[in-house]
């Protein structure tokens, strides 16, 4: 029917040109189609991946084991008191260990971290600890039970346990007076 019309109102070169028309909006229109359907594909597929930011390291405290000396008797000329990160402890100079009911311990830290994050243990500055009836001690912070740098294994509620210990330098009794001293050190966790 379509040719019949051509053959009788239309030229030989009217009809290809017209035809000419024809397929190459056909072919412009699939071409299209064709675009449209790769545009929609790749709106479903992600351009950048986009990962979350590590989730910062919490540290948490144990108030129920706080770093602490115990009882001890010094002797005339002083000495040092060592708390190691396993709990156990020495005495080095004329200083002599009692065991009057006072427990002696470790800080204990809890780490709350990604399993596999790297983190970095820092010591602050010798702590000054005050005497309760006068004098002063030097503390030195330790070593930690996990070394000075270390991989988080627990997963989150879990959390991976860190003890640290310290030095205690005692004086002569003239210079520290018995008594309870107390004072407060810092350690930093890093993660890098």
């Amino acid at each position: 029917m379509l040719k019949n019309f051509f053959d009788k109102h239309m030229g030989s070169s009217i009809k290809k040109h017209f035809i000419h028309k024809v397929i190459k909006a056909s072919l412009l229109g699939i071409a299209f189609l064709l675009l449209n359907f790769c545009a929609i594909g790749q709106k479903r597929l992600p351009l950048i991946s986009i990962e979350k930011p590590p989730r910062p390291v919490t540290i948490f405290v144990d108030p129920a084991q706080g770093l602490s000396f115990g009882a001890f008797f010094e002797g005339t000329s002083g000495g040092t008191v060592i708390i190691y990160p396993t709990g156990s402890r020495s005495t080095t100079g004329s200083i002599i260990q009692a065991n009057l009911g006072f427990s002696f311990s470790p800080a204990i830290f809890e780490i709350d971290a990604e399993p596999g994050t790297i983190v970095t243990i820092s010591n602050g500055p010798d702590a000054t600890l005050t005497g309760s009836n006068g004098g002063t001690m030097t503390m030195h912070i330790g070593s930690s039970s996990l070394g000075g740098s270390f991989i988080a294994t627990a997963a989150s509620p879990a959390r991976t346990q860190i003890t640290v210990g310290a030095t205690l330098t005692v004086g002569t009794p003239l210079a520290n007076p018995p008594g309870n001293y107390s004072g407060t050190f810092s350690v930093t966790f890093i993660q890098p």
